[in-house]
């Protein structure tokens, strides 16, 4: 069994400035204004959009994220709706011949006695899991007693608004600390690539 931490990776290239020039082309489509765009006028121009709530306008750029972490916390990232995800299926994936990998939860660290619990009862998904491949089941089958803390990969597409709605929620204090313990870092790493559009949320 492999023990692992969670992380993310933004994929492809992100020109946070090109994002913005291509949403107030479009934006200004709204005022037929096109003849005020400058060369810096984006920043300026999509802040007012956010502020006044025409959220639409960012809906046209997107950004696509792979997470790995534990099936829990994508139990909720697949609730919001707008939205393209490919994941790891536990139907089709076969642990016993890849090796059953878990996501080490944060909050059992420095007490020896949850971590040592939580860790036994993974040892024990792990054998039963393995018994059962081994006993004939199917890989759908055998699933059955994988536990939350199953390490997945999912890849994310949502447009900006979406997103904007995504660490609005996940980020908040009264989200799960394994969903901020991804979200937020998440949050930050948007915040450099792609100005303006994520500066008002906190955390």
């Amino acid at each position: 069994m492999e023990i692992l931490k969670p992380s993310f990776n933004i994929e492809g290239e992100i020109d946070g400035e090109e994002i913005l020039k291509n949403l107030e082309r479009h934006g200004r489509t709204c005022y037929k204004s096109e003849d005020k765009i400058t060369p810096d006028s984006a920043r300026k121009f999509i802040a007012g959009i956010l502020k006044s709530g025409h959220e639409s306008v960012i809906e046209h750029e997107k950004v696509t994220v792979r997470v790995i972490c534990d099936r829990g916390v994508t139990h909720e990232i697949v609730r919001h709706r707008i939205a393209s995800y490919s994941q790891e299926s536990t139907r089709y994936c076969n642990y016993r011949s890849r090796g059953v990998k878990v996501i080490e939860p944060f909050f059992f660290l420095g007490n020896n006695k949850k971590y040592q619990i939580w860790l036994d009862a993974m040892r024990a998904c792990e054998y039963a899991y393995n018994a059962l491949v081994e006993a004939g089941a199917t890989a759908q089958e055998a699933r059955s007693v994988l536990p939350n803390s199953l390490k997945t990969e999912i890849v994310i597409t949502y447009n900006l608004r979406e997103w904007r709605h995504f660490f609005k929620l996940r980020c908040s204090k009264r989200a799960h600390p394994q969903m901020r313990e991804i979200a937020i870092p998440l949050l930050q790493g948007f915040k450099r690539c792609i100005p303006v559009i994520f500066d008002d949320i906190a955390v």
